[in-house]
């Protein structure tokens, strides 16, 4: 950030953790007219999320407003879980019916974050978004760049390869040139309320980490059918209570002799999970279904690709397929599931991403 936004009016996205709090913090300090904006995504009334906290508990819309009356700055509350149910919630169900692991985080943000947080900033006659990612945006004279954050243990820029770069070009990530024990300092020095807020590692709307009983809830049916467990070639290893027990790369919990196996694919319409030698667990080949591309600038014919968040990108080079981008791999890869990102880098910078549709 610099100086440029003195006077400027500027939304913080606030989740009631220290990343965002202290995102609303250095924008005041910046000279900024903050306005402060929660996003009600999940119904607060439910025990289990009550009970153990995350973004979408009472305890954290509580906080996020405790930080805005001690910043002195508005705070807004945006009732957002039809959008979340519809565009979160029932996509990550049929997921686990069909054998895709879906991507609940990268969803939320493309779909209901931003694009909630953008009308509201037009309402609002607001230009500009920040959030708590730990990203970094650089403008030059061919517009912006999405670039990994300093700290590699905290880098989100993963799940930001899917913004459009129209809704890039109004975020700014405060955070990315930061370490996270940097913003915890800088929440205690400026005595922040959430300095030493516990950091949820779970998926918001399952903080007790218990999926299959979330989708028993939302009647997933389908993805907990018993079936088969089986090898590439149909022989029958075992049994199964239903597919959404597995992921794909999984190698505990298979109870199969003559392993070690790994899970190599999930087959939602015969309910089979397939295996393979560890050692054949890998993949040559994605296939990303309607990429999208976010670098102002032609992309170079070698990039790097993550798939999966924390994986180090891996050299590769692409062929485009109409909307989509198929990645060939300089070396196998450790596997990963349809349903998953795809973020794609040249050095620092993010080219693209999108969803995995296929893997080779």
């Amino acid at each position: 950030m610099t100086a440029s936004l003195q006077g400027k009016r500027v939304i913080a996205a606030m989740s009631g953790g220290v990343d965002s709090s202290v995102v609303a913090a250095l924008l005041q300090r910046q000279g900024a007219e903050v306005i402060g904006v929660f996003l009600q995504v999940w119904d607060y009334r439910r025990s289990e999320v009550s009970r153990h906290g995350s973004c979408c508990a009472l305890e954290d819309a509580y906080d996020a407003r405790r930080v805005c009356d001690k910043l002195g700055i508005p705070f807004y509350a945006m009732d957002m879980q039809e959008a979340f149910t519809r565009d979160v919630i029932e996509p990550f169900v049929a997921g686990y019916a069909s054998g895709e692991t879906p991507n609940p985080c990268e969803r939320c943000n493309r779909f209901v974050k931003f694009g909630a947080l953008l009308k509201a900033a037009d309402k609002l006659g607001v230009e500009s978004i920040a959030t708590g990612h730990y990203a970094r945006r650089v403008d030059d004279a061919s517009g912006s760049h999405l670039l990994r954050g300093i700290d590699r243990g905290k880098d989100q820029s993963y799940f930001l390869s899917t913004t459009k770069p129209e809704a890039l070009q109004r975020l700014l990530f405060p955070l990315g040139h930061l370490h996270k024990t940097e913003v915890r300092a800088l929440a205690r020095a400026m005595a922040i309320p959430t300095a030493t807020k516990h950091e949820s590692q779970d998926i918001c709307f399952i903080p007790n980490g218990d999926r299959i009983a979330f989708l028993r809830r939302q009647r997933a049916a389908r993805g907990l059918e018993s079936g088969a467990i089986v090898t590439r070639d149909g022989t029958v290893l075992g049994h199964h209570q239903g597919i959404a027990h597995y992921t794909i790369g999984q190698r505990r919990g298979l109870n199969l002799s003559g392993g070690p196996w790994r899970v190599v694919g999930l087959d939602g319409a015969a309910a089979k999970v397939i295996v393979a030698p560890a050692e054949e667990a890998t993949l040559s080949r994605v296939t990303i279904a309607n990429w999208n591309k976010i670098a102002p600038r032609p992309m170079p014919d070698r990039l790097s690709a993550a798939l999966r968040y924390h994986a180090e990108p891996q050299p590769c080079h692409w062929i485009a397929a109409g909307d989509d981008l198929i990645l060939h791999f300089d070396r196998p890869c450790d596997i990963t599931a349809p349903g998953q990102v795809a973020a794609l880098y040249d050095g620092d910078e993010v080219i693209g991403g999108g969803i995995i549709s296929e893997v080779e």
